[in-house]
């Protein structure tokens, strides 16, 4: 099976898919049991740990080293490595993050999505525009609306099963195609690509990588700034007191 909308990736150790847009230029990767995943700190990685226990190390301003479990999740922005069990991760190219490591996930998203689907930002972008990481929870019997994304989405089954139909043609015409989600499964859907998500006697949750934003905190909205008070008008509304 072949579309243009959507490509399954099995999951091995090193470059899995290259997404050269120059708005936001992403690598795909992964990595498998004791080889090491190694980062060179030109982006931010985002990362994913579907099975077994994971070590990350990091080689920022100070030398660390973490154990993850699988449903654990990171943002790393300097070089580093990681290996074992079975992970999904992509780099954000010439692009600064924050370090941040979270999870397991929870079992359902935070956030209402569509067609009875939720959503949680599990890495939200630090300023409006940023990447970010997002854990997608689809309960059974999930019919989901096809449509598409404005940028790249790339992601990995974190557990559960469920199928992609996308069309056979590249104008979003022609028969449609099925692809199976397995959990450990990772995927890419280029900008444009139509698809929707269906889910059948299991519930399904996905970890989806989205390089740009349209939300999140900018100089002139931020809650430090909202909420900051001057005989009760937001020091959002004074320029003359705002930082230059």
């Amino acid at each position: 099976m072949k579309s243009s909308h959507f490509q399954a990736l099995q999951i091995r150790t090193g470059l899995l898919f290259e997404d050269n847009d120059p708005a936001w230029p992403s690598s795909v990767l992964g990595w498998r049991g004791t080889e090491v995943l190694e980062f060179d700190g030109l982006g931010t990685m985002f990362g994913f740990a579907a099975e077994g226990r994971a070590t990350l190390r990091v080689l920022g301003p100070v030398d660390l080293e973490f154990s993850l479990r699988p449903g654990m999740y990171f943002s790393l922005p300097y070089a580093g490595s990681i290996q074992g069990g079975v992970g999904f991760a992509v780099c954000r190219l010439r692009y600064q993050g924050l370090f941040s490591i979270g999870g397991p996930i929870e079992k359902e998203g935070r956030l209402k999505y569509i067609d009875g689907c939720t959503d949680t930002l599990l890495v939200p972008p630090v300023i409006r525009g940023d990447a970010c990481l997002n854990h997608l929870h689809f309960p059974i019997g999930i019919q989901q609306t096809r449509h598409t994304h404005p940028s790249l989405r790339a992601g990995v089954i974190a557990a559960g099963s469920g199928r992609c139909i996308c069309p056979s043609e590249s104008d979003g015409s022609g028969e449609d195609v099925e692809f199976p989600l397995l959990a450990g499964i990772a995927f890419v859907i280029p900008a444009g690509g139509h698809h929707s998500f269906f889910t059948d006697t299991e519930t399904m949750d996905v970890i989806a990588y989205h390089p740009d934003s349209d939300t999140g905190p900018i100089d002139d909205d931020h809650p430090m700034v909202n909420r900051t008070m001057i005989d009760g008008v937001s020091a959002a509304r004074l320029q003359e007191i705002r930082t230059k």
